[in-house]
């Protein structure tokens, strides 16, 4: 049934579990009824209160602010440097790592300072194709543009 199920589904394949592509790009974490807040699809446990069971799907916002970054000067081969990486904060309280795209690796350097808090949008894109040829959807920040 699996398999039937994969011949079938030709559609582009998000690069995490909790990137959804429909129907429209967003993360999706899980919250537990206790408030706390993960990304892990298949976490079994909630490590504030310890319960099992009580987790819902929680659509999580395309906006956030930077809270630390790192520009990154070796990576690996075929990987093209120097590209910016960081902590993105959510509203919900939730913290994410991403790259940051339509930022300027030299001038982050430069001037640190206008990056903490930067606000942000989450943005995706194709980063690769699977076996089979099918897209892979990588996600990112970019600063926002309002």
């Amino acid at each position: 049934m699996a398999e039937q199920a994969q011949a079938t589904d030709t559609g582009p394949r998000p690069i995490v579990p909790w990137l959804k592509l429909t129907p429209k790009p967003h993360l999706e974490g899980i919250k537990c009824a206790c408030g706390a807040i993960y990304l892990d699809p298949k976490r079994v446990a909630c490590s504030k209160c310890g319960e099992t069971d009580k987790f819902k799907p929680l659509v999580l916002s395309d906006k956030g602010k930077v809270y630390v970054f790192s520009v990154v000067h070796q990576s690996f081969p075929g990987i093209k440097t120097p590209y910016v990486t960081a902590i993105v904060d959510l509203p919900e309280g939730i913290s994410v790592r991403a790259n940051l795209t339509g930022v300027d690796p030299e001038q982050a350097q430069k001037e640190p300072n206008k990056m903490f808090n930067l606000p942000v949008e989450l943005v995706t894109g194709v980063a690769a194709k699977d076996r089979e040829g099918h897209d892979v959807v990588a996600f990112s920040f970019q600063p926002s543009k309002n």
